[in-house]
């Protein structure tokens, strides 16, 4: 009975072991067969490309963008916000198209309410993401609009351009900011937006509250109050819905002389210096 037992084991054995050479021959055969032969000039255009898999592009990622511009006459070559006019010319050339002008731009923070400028309304003590914490009440600052100064942008920063500072706001590095957009997506309270390079003027509040109720949440709160846009002479600051907002092109085109920072009652506009803590230029300008 015991051999019975050996012979019907090996021949099990060697059943399987017939089965396994069988479909790994056809497997073989088909991965052969069935391949798809990936354009060379693919790999050459992602190898130029910064590898921030940042998404700034619209593709996800360096290599979908790389395949993307390479095979579909439709994609541009300037898509890659990071590689600038660099790297759009190279990716034309590359591929034979026409690269329009990339602008330089970089992030800016739309806040300047740091722990000693900004109201609380609650205590949170929850994950260490913003995301989370605007999930609870819309965080614990009483300024709705505000940033939350829990990192999540600079954490996700994928060119190591942020650094939160003791103040809890986010400060750009402009030696590394790429401009490609990152850290604006990742904000749930929209306070990152990208200016250009070169811009003279920003203004560092997000909030949309009338006057009265964003002064009490925060000291250094735009209240609406229009001075800046009625003191520019060339037509380059709206207001949005309580907010100032600054046309930056039409600044950079004919101000040499930004009147509207003496203006401001609370100082939420100031010039654009970068790499500082927004609302402390003046003590670097």
């Amino acid at each position: 009975m015991e051999h019975s037992l050996v012979q019907h084991s090996i021949i099990i054995l060697v059943i399987m072991t017939s089965l396994g050479v069988i479909f790994g021959l056809v497997l073989a055969y088909a991965n052969k067969k069935l391949a798809i032969e990936v354009n060379p000039l693919i790999h050459v255009v992602e190898d130029v490309l910064p590898k921030g898999q940042c998404g700034a592009c619209g593709f996800a990622g360096c290599m979908a963008y790389a395949e993307a511009v390479v095979t579909n006459p439709d994609v541009p070559p300037n898509l890659c916000i990071p590689g600038k006019a660099a790297v759009a010319k190279l990716v034309g050339q590359l591929t034979g198209k026409a690269a329009a002008e990339v602008e330089p731009r970089i992030a800016q923070v739309r806040c300047a309410g740091s722990r000693a400028k900004a109201v609380k309304a609650n205590e949170y003590q929850g994950v260490q993401d913003c995301v989370a914490a605007n999930l609870l009440f819309g965080g614990p600052k009483s300024c709705k609009y505000g940033c939350l100064g829990l990192g999540t942008c600079v954490k996700a920063c994928p060119f190591g351009a942020m650094t939160m500072s003791e103040d809890g706001l986010p400060v750009i590095d402009p030696d590394k900011c790429t401009g490609c957009g990152k850290c604006e997506t990742l904000c749930p309270k929209s306070v990152i937006t990208m200016m250009p390079i070169g811009a003279h003027v920003r203004v560092n509040c997000n909030s949309h509250d009338k006057g009265a109720v964003a002064k009490k949440a925060c000291s250094s709160a735009c209240i609406g109050c229009t001075l800046c846009m009625k003191e520019c002479p060339h037509g380059a600051i709206k207001m949005d819905k309580n907010l100032a907002v600054v046309d930056a092109k039409v600044c950079m085109e004919k101000c040499t002389n930004p009147v509207c920072l003496a203006k401001c009652p609370t100082k939420a506009i100031k010039q654009a210096v970068l790499g500082v803590v927004p609302g402390s230029e003046d003590t670097v300008a």
